[in-house]
């Protein structure tokens, strides 16, 4: 049984979370659709339930220490136990430090990361009592390097998401709770898109594939980190971002070169 945060959409985009979840579901897991919009839950709910699989809505604001702690209690009474969470909730805002208030930066915390940190207090001794269980944080690559673009509230929250991660994982894993992060680069979404679009000669400097991601990479790597397979990995980032992260500059040029023709 998984939650997973942020997991609404609105037709006809397919976000992150909602992708999550459905990965999760075609796997065999029953979810708790957790999302602050009701309707948007519901879309991803509809979704599940015409592929046959087992999903139920939780209206929640992971803001919300009271939300985190009866989303948690809602998991358990409708399907009995808890197996997986995943913290995918999170919000953004394009604006310099020096243009950023202070509301606006707590704002951003207390759902990225105050969130984050609120779900897994809650989440981790139901994960303990069920033997053991898997959290996975969605974070961002730009925790790991500049994005070229101004949001210093979101990249503080994300790095602070994963010192979280590493401490749970150090402290529950001889419980046999594994705790880990997936780092989403460039990936074509709702939430990129109301940034806005990505221009096709961007999309092959920005990675080494030259490309973009969608969200259906970031959600079997997040099923991934929760099997059996990966019941060595704890502590583990997972950048899902077509190499960016270990890309130099000199790698937009690759771009520019014509192949070689092989006879």
């Amino acid at each position: 049984m998984a939650i997973v945060t942020g997991a609404g959409t609105t037709p006809p985009g397919v976000g992150i979370g909602c992708a999550i979840a459905q990965v999760f579901a075609r796997e065999g897991a029953a979810v708790l659709v957790v999302d602050k919009e009701p309707g948007n839950a519901g879309v991803t709910v509809e979704a599940i339930k015409s592929e046959g699989g087992q999903a139920e809505i939780c209206q929640a604001d992971v803001s919300s220490e009271s939300d985190c702690q009866a989303m948690v209690a809602a998991a358990v009474s409708q399907f009995g136990r808890l197996d997986a969470l995943i913290n995918n909730a999170g919000i953004t805002e394009h604006v310099p430090i020096v243009d950023t208030p202070l509301d606006l930066f707590q704002r951003v915390i207390a759902v990225n990361l105050q969130g984050t940190f609120m779900a897994c207090k809650y989440a981790i001794p139901e994960l303990i009592a069920g033997g053991g269980g898997s959290i996975v944080n969605i974070g961002s690559i730009v925790s790991l390097r500049d994005s070229g673009s101004s949001h210093p509230a979101y990249s503080a929250s994300k790095g602070g998401v994963l010192g979280l991660t590493v401490d749970l994982a150090g402290e529950y894993g001889r419980q046999n709770v594994r705790v880990n992060a997936v780092l989403p680069g460039m990936i074509a979404s709702p939430i990129q898109e109301s940034v806005g679009s990505v221009p096709a000669e961007m999309q092959k400097r920005m990675n080494m594939l030259g490309r973009m991601g969608n969200v259906w990479d970031v959600a079997h790597a997040t099923a991934f980190l929760c099997t059996d397979e990966a019941s060595y990995l704890t502590a583990h980032v997972l950048p899902v971002d077509g190499g960016a992260t270990q890309a130099m500059s000199t790698t937009a040029t690759r771009a520019d070169r014509k192949p070689v023709d092989r006879p």
